[in-house]
């Protein structure tokens, strides 16, 4: 199994989950974070003083998946949430070991 985190464009949540539903991908994990990268932030004039913006606002969407799936999916999040501007995010991929359904104790890729 593979973790899949993408950090996106808020705006581009919706289409992401719109996309996924259609591959028949619903777990998953949505955190409203904030970062920054090649955008470097953004400046703003507020009542005429100069504000650099250094952070700014992300989702983080964390899926997991088997391992035979991870390719589709990061194709998938690649399309969907591209605009071919800076700061459209990044994809990492990264193993799971184990994983455990609290409600039925059910382990592994049965979780999915």
């Amino acid at each position: 199994m593979k973790k899949v985190e993408a950090i996106i464009r808020p705006v581009k949540l919706e289409d992401l989950k719109e996309a996924l539903g259609k591959y028949d991908i619903h777990g998953m994990t949505v955190t409203e974070v904030v970062g920054c990268g090649l955008q470097k932030g953004k400046k703003e004039v507020y009542r005429g003083t100069e504000y650099t913006i250094d952070l700014l606002p992300k989702v983080k969407v964390e899926i997991v998946v088997k391992d035979h799936k991870v390719d589709e999916l990061v194709k998938l999040i690649s399309e969907t949430a591209k605009t071919g501007e800076i700061g459209d995010g990044k994809i990492f991929i990264c193993p799971v070991e184990h994983a455990v359904r609290i409600r039925t104790g059910e382990a592994g890729e049965a979780v999915l």
